[in-house]
């Protein structure tokens, strides 16, 4: 536990940039694929020069995924990170600072709470990645507060019906940043708001993935996996009488009988009220495992994506039907790990390449071609993917970028 408070000039300080406090939903819920997504950009933070702190100030449970469901115990959450933060030189930079009830004192692991305050006081912003934190008081006195929104519309919808508490959220953000590339009040079919919505993407920090990019890191079999949740309708948005599915669950059962297309390729890592699918699925020929149990350790999450002969997925209609340009965090590590993507076409091919290692699909004839495109020549599939992956989504790319545009 680190019970000094951070100075600007001290022995803490790391970055000549300036501070910044990462927030993200890293103890919430501690699985491969959201600790990797903030892995990236801490690293990344830390890499162009900044001064980089992770703080997660909450009032929601914890996921605990080896037992498979969300207590006010922090401790497995915590027993699941800890040691990450640490092996990446973040082990004094942390703090899980929670609430569980307006009548109990807030309590704080990693750093002190004293410390997190003065954090707060000192840092020159706090990047809000995924947009999921509240700003708090105490979060208020940060004096740049950036939203980065990776799950474009439903906030958007939001605002365009009224939903107070959304339009609350937003205000407490000086900049905006979102994952929907691609959305611009001329092409949008959802109002935008008054906000100035600016294009960004997941960074990636590619060393973390090298081992399994390199040119005898060959796949260990010849299937298209992925790993996601399944049935999920709680962000389900209406706007202007059209419906905006959340849910992932309806966009795999349009493809389900693709496997009958080219049998024992497809492999899928589900999570999530997937039980009344299942017989479908393995009917259909879709090879099944548990999203859970993969991804509680983020060397099994990792070992999957390397594997994988490359990533098939679908994308949600939130992303899908007003053409966001929306990229999966995912599958953007596919790439990094030299594995090409097949993924569902949101409007991303405007902004990032697709035809060799990454395929924007449309119909299920678009898949097949993609598939029949990869088997022809694998090794340059898998180059291709790379040098996307460098050339778009490396953190010094990425996040350049946004902190440029932050003025930071």
């Amino acid at each position: 536990m680190n019970d000094a408070a951070p100075t600007r000039h001290g022995p803490a300080a790391r970055g000549t940039k300036g501070r910044i406090v990462v927030a993200g939903i890293l103890f919430f819920n501690p699985v491969g694929g959201v600790v990797y997504q903030a892995l990236h950009y801490l690293l990344g933070l830390r890499q162009l020069g900044y001064d980089v702190y992770y703080v997660e100030d909450t009032s929601w449970w914890s996921l605990d995924p080896k037992a498979g469901d969300f207590s006010p115990d922090p401790t497995a959450s915590i027993e699941l990170v800890r040691p990450i933060l640490d092996k990446y030189g973040f082990g004094d930079r942390w703090a899980y600072r929670r609430t569980n009830a307006q009548d109990e004192p807030r309590r704080c692991w990693g750093m002190t709470d004293q410390a997190v305050l003065d954090l707060y006081r000192s840092c020159d912003a706090w990047l809000n990645v995924t947009g999921s934190q509240t700003v708090w008081d105490d979060v208020a006195l940060c004096r740049k507060r950036i939203l980065v929104e990776t799950d474009p519309i439903s906030a958007q919808i939001d605002v365009a019906n009224g939903r107070q508490q959304t339009i609350d959220h937003l205000d407490a953000h000086h900049l905006h940043f979102t994952f929907g590339e691609t959305m611009t009040p001329a092409t949008c079919p959802v109002p935008l708001g008054p906000y100035r919505w600016m294009p960004t993407r997941q960074p990636v920090a590619m060393d973390l993935w090298s081992d399994l990019a390199g040119p005898t890191a060959a796949p260990s079999h010849n299937r298209f996996t992925s790993i996601t949740s399944w049935h999920d309708d709680n962000k389900d948005r209406v706007y202007d009488g059209v419906s905006y599915r959340w849910t992932k669950d309806a966009e795999f059962l349009n493809v389900i009988d693709l496997p009958a297309r080219h049998p024992g390729r497809f492999e899928l890592a589900v999570t999530g009220r997937v039980d009344g699918d299942v017989p479908a699925l393995r009917a259909a020929g879709w090879k099944l495992g548990d999203a859970l149990a993969l991804s509680a350790e983020c060397a099994d999450y990792q070992r999957f994506i390397g594997d994988s002969y490359g990533e098939f997925t679908v994308a949600r209609q939130q992303y899908t039907l007003p053409r966001t340009g929306w990229f999966s965090d995912r599958s953007a590590t596919y790439l990094a790990a030299g594995r090409p993507v097949i993924t569902q076409q949101t409007g991303f091919s405007d902004v990032i390449p697709s035809g060799s290692g990454l395929y924007a699909w449309e119909s299920v004839d678009d898949i097949s071609a993609a598939v029949e495109a990869i088997d022809a020549d694998p090794r340059k599939a898998r180059a291709d993917a790379l040098d996307i992956a460098h050339s778009y989504f490396a953190t010094d790319v990425v996040l350049t970028s946004l902190m440029d545009r932050a003025g930071l």
